[in-house]
């Protein structure tokens, strides 16, 4: 099994930036894809990005592209999350999750962190 601990969230204003980690335990980190997701207060959850095993493939959801970067260090068990410019819109609880797959914008999620909530103030 794979657990996932998630920090780095906050009370950001519109416009700046945070970075988020999520460490991950276990001994094949690097055997997984890894993804980032968000749920808003009273909203579905949502992918936001997600990075292939080795950290050469990327990919974001529309809302995000240009603003977030995705990241990995596999020697560090731990992938990231970049979050620039945000908006109120970011507000979200944002939880990390591993999977596998061929194709990274349909990846079945195994593992699931607990989330860290991310506040974006106007």
């Amino acid at each position: 099994q794979v657990q996932l601990v998630e920090s780095g969230g906050g009370l950001v204003q519109a416009g700046g930036s945070l970075g988020l980690s999520c460490a991950a335990s276990g001994r094949t980190f690097s055997s997984f894809a890894m993804g980032w997701f968000r749920q808003g207060p009273g909203k579905e959850r949502e992918f936001v990005a997600a990075i292939s095993r080795s950290g050469s493939g990327t990919s974001y959801t529309d809302s995000v592209k240009g603003r977030f970067t995705i990241s990995r260090d596999n020697a560090k068990n731990t992938v990231y999350l970049q979050m620039n410019s945000l908006k109120p819109e970011d507000t979200a609880v944002y939880y990390c999750a591993a999977g596998d797959g061929n194709y990274l914008s349909r990846l079945q999620y195994y593992y699931w962190g607990q989330g860290t909530q991310v506040t974006v103030s106007s």
